[in-house]
């Protein structure tokens, strides 16, 4: 195994660990879980602050969700595709705060030069954005298909926020309809 498909999978492996303990996760149970010894940890990454940054990094890529909303065939009904994309840009979201708020609310605070790369915007968002705004297609739109996704995307973003922002959040295909259709009842008064 390539040193580069090593550290891909003792980061993978330690992923759900951090969700689950933070930065309490001990490099024992991420060896463990990623089928190797300790020592081989340490062969890879030079500490486990290091390794907690190579988390954090990867659970801002996206990587696999770009690819799954440039997956969804373009004669899909629109609906369709938003809530694919919709659901997919959730995924994004649910691994990217699982990690940082389980490293957050257990303590952890990045070196400098770590907390540094980690400033601005996710890595993927952008890539993200622009995947969404193309699942527009040649739809007719009021706005440009950029300030859509972006609108969408806002939407999803405030509904899976949680805590001060309600504590449901809205299934992929509600979020579509209310951002297709709006949140007025066909034929309903619109004081």
């Amino acid at each position: 195994m390539s040193p580069e498909d090593r550290r891909e999978a003792i980061v993978q492996a330690a992923l759900p660990l951090v969700v689950r303990a933070g930065a309490n996760v001990t490099t024992s149970q991420i060896a463990a879980a990623a089928g190797i010894a300790e020592g081989t940890v340490f062969r890879v990454f030079k500490d486990k602050a290091e390794l907690l940054d190579a988390c954090i990094q990867r659970a801002l890529h996206s990587d696999e969700e770009v690819a799954r909303l440039e997956a969804i065939p373009a004669d899909v009904p629109l609906q369709e595709r938003l809530t694919a994309g919709v659901a997919a840009f959730s995924g994004y979201l649910d691994r990217m705060w699982g990690v940082i708020g389980a490293l957050r609310e257990s303590g952890y605070h990045p070196r400098d030069e770590d907390h540094r790369k980690h400033k601005g915007p996710p890595v993927g968002m952008q890539q993200l954005t622009d995947a969404v705004a193309g699942l527009f297609g040649d739809a007719d739109l009021r706005v440009s298909p950029d300030l859509a996704g972006r609108m969408l995307l806002g939407a999803v973003f405030t509904s899976r926020m949680g805590t001060g922002f309600g504590e449901t959040t809205a299934e992929p295909a509600a979020i579509v309809e209310l951002f297709l259709h709006g949140a007025l009842r066909p034929g309903g008064a619109d004081d």
